[in-house]
Formats: structure tokens, sequence, C-alpha cells
């Protein structure tokens, strides 16, 4: 058991980063932002363990920038989710991100870090699910080149697994960045 219980969910985000660039390379892709921004997709996380981890990274911000930012989320929110639980499924930009760059790009989720390229993901006794990649991408017509993202699903659930039980965490979470923000 680690000291820190953030370890082994940095160490996981590290092997996604490699993993990540290494195929981005290969197809010769660089995520520099585009007009159809995936920070201006509806993205829920799911685990308590990158929640405590991207709040753990927003701590680390200057009291101004964290007002700033919680000013954004508070409009995304006020703009996505309303009154009668409808959400609009809008395009507005993440109110962590600033001129185009995320300002907790070290803390992003891992949707946030595994988004973009062609991939697929195996569920026992199921054909293997594929996705195309972005469109800025122009994957359509290259040959695939295999990113299966199982491995880090499987490795999430057990990181979480022994993070809600060290830190008593019950119940299932579906929440926005912003809704992160503004709940904490």
């Amino acid at each position: 058991m680690t000291s820190n219980p953030l370890e082994p969910l940095i160490d996981l985000y590290s092997q996604m980063d490699t993993t990540w660039d290494k195929i981005a390379s290969e197809y010769h892709f660089l995520c520099s932002g585009c007009k159809d921004s995936c920070c201006q997709s509806l993205f829920f996380h799911h685990t308590y363990i990158e929640r405590t981890y991207f709040l753990h990274g927003f701590s680390k911000l200057s009291q101004d920038k964290k007002e700033i930012i919680l000013d954004r989320a508070k409009t995304y929110c006020q703009t996505t989710f309303t009154k009668n639980s409808e959400i609009k499924t809008l395009k507005i930009m993440c109110p962590v991100n600033e001129n185009g760059n995320c300002s907790l790009y070290s803390y992003r989720p891992m949707i946030c870090r595994l988004h973009g390229l062609p991939h697929e993901l195996r569920k026992p006794g199921h054909p293997p699910v594929k996705g195309k990649g972005c469109d800025t991408g122009q994957f359509e017509g290259k040959p695939y080149l295999k990113f299966d993202r199982t491995l880090y699903y499987q490795k999430m659930a057990q990181i979480e697994t022994q993070f809600r039980y060290s830190s008593n965490k019950k119940g299932k979470i579906k929440e926005t960045i912003a809704q992160i923000l503004i709940s904490q």
C-alpha cells in the first residue's frame, strides 16, 4: 500500500498518456484545439478518486483563478441543467479551459486523456465496441492502430474500489467538471 492514495491513479494516468502520445504520433495527430473542441462535450465523470485528484489540482490554483473558474462552472450548470432535470447538451466550454488550454491539464480525468483517437473497448462475451476518433483527426480511411482502452478501465475500477474502501466513499457519482467544482 502506498502512503499517497492518489499514487496508483497518477501512475495509471502516466501509462494512459504514454500510450495516447505514442499512438497519436503514429497517426501524425496533434491535438491543438479545434472549433469542435472535446472540451465542449458533455462528459460525466464517475470515480471518486478522479474527483479527488482533480479537486487537489484545483486547490493549487490562485484564489483569483479559482473564483473565475467557479463563476464559469456555475454558468455552465445553470445553462446545462434545468430545474425540471432536463439536460441540455449544448456546446459549452469546460470551465477550466482558458483560451483553448486546460488550466488543470495535469489533473484532467481519464476521459479527457483518452479522447480523440480511434479506439476499442472489450466487454466479456461481446464484440469490441469501437470508436472512430474525433473528426479533426481525419482518421477515416487510415489503417486502425490498435488502442484498446479495456485495461485502463479495468485498472481504474480496481483503483477506485480501493480508494472507496479506504476513504469510506459509497454510492455512485455522475458529475461534469462544472458540477464537481461547485459541489466541493
